[in-house]
């Protein structure tokens, strides 16, 4: 499993959160995305590793400019 956490400019309300979220969602296999416009940011939790580069893309695509990202393999609860 891996913990993407990406900050994002340009989410500034709840719309954005889900807007942003659906992107993702739509065009990568993923167990959880949780966007937050106070942040700044959207932390998604996958099976596989997302390229950095396409999901800059996505989120442009969406409206908004990813900044920044973070990686990290994260153990799952379930083996």
């Amino acid at each position: 499993m891996f913990k993407i956490t990406a900050k994002v400019e340009g989410l500034k309300c709840p719309k954005c959160e889900k807007h942003v979220s659906e992107a993702i969602k739509e065009e990568f296999s993923v167990k959880k995305v949780v966007a937050s416009h106070t942040d700044k940011e959207v932390v998604i939790t996958t099976k596989e590793e997302i390229q950095a580069e396409k999901l800059k893309e996505v989120i442009k695509e969406a409206g908004y400019e990813m900044v920044d990202i973070k990686s990290e393999k994260v153990k799952s609860i379930f083996g």
